[in-house]
């Protein structure tokens, strides 16, 4: 088993940044990809940024590049997310997410562990 608790959403203005955590407990970390998604109300979950066990490989979301930086500490076992110029439509709950499949986790299904979310607003 792997739990995940992600910290650091908020409320910011547009144009503003955020830093979400996301710290992973359980298993042997960097056997892992990590990953973060998003929900916006009314709409499905869907795939932002994800990185292999080792950092070397990493993708994001058309709507996130070159605004979003995923990183992670494997001796923390922490996985960040820093969200830069941010947009109204960057609002939704943030997922953190863990499987040992990089093409799993560029998708929502059968991914095999989530965080519990955590909110992030954006106000214009």
């Amino acid at each position: 088993q792997v739990q995940l608790v992600e910290s650091g959403g908020g409320l910011v203005q547009a144009g503003g940044s955020l830093r979400l955590s996301c710290a992973a407990s359980g298993r042997t970390f960097s056997n892992y990809v990590m990953g973060w998604f998003r929900q916006a109300p009314g709409k499905e979950r869907e795939f932002v940024t994800a990185s292999s066990g080792s950092g070397i490989y990493i993708r994001y979301a058309d709507s996130v590049k070159g605004r979003f930086t995923i990183s992670r500490d494997n001796a923390k076992n922490t996985v960040y997310l820093q969200m830069n110029s941010l947009k109204p439509e960057d609002t939704a709950v943030y997922y953190c997410a863990a499987d040992r499949s990089f093409t799993v986790l560029t998708t929502t299904h059968g991914v095999e562990y989530w965080g519990q979310g955590t909110q992030v607003t954006v106000s214009s």
